[in-house]
C-alpha cells in the first residue's frame, strides 16, 4: 500500500510530496524553474540529511516559520 504525503503546495506548478512505498521513500519536487526532480530513499534518516542539505536554513528563500513547516512535515512522513 502506497501513502502519499504533501510536504507543500504553493499553486499546481510549485509543490513537493513524499510517497511511501513499502520500504522505500519517493520525494518529488515540481518546479516551473526546473520541472520535476524526483529522489529515491531506503530510510528517512538519509531523506531527512537531504533535507538539511536542499534546504539550508541560511540560504532558504523563504520566512523562518516557512522553513520550520516543511522541515516538520518532512519529520512527520
Amino acid at each position: 500500500m502506497m501513502k502519499k504525503h504533501q510536504i507543500y503546495k504553493r499553486d499546481n506548478w510549485n509543490m513537493m510530496t513524499v510517497e511511501v512505498q513499502g520500504r522505500q521513500l519517493v520525494l518529488r519536487e515540481i518546479s516551473d524553474q526546473w520541472g520535476e526532480e524526483t529522489h529515491h530513499f531506503i530510510s528517512r534518516p538519509e531523506m531527512m540529511e537531504w533535507a538539511k542539505n536542499r534546504f539550508d536554513k541560511e540560504k532558504f528563500d523563504g520566512t523562518d516559520e516557512e522553513w520550520q513547516t516543511i522541515m516538520a512535515a518532512l519529520k512527520e512522513v
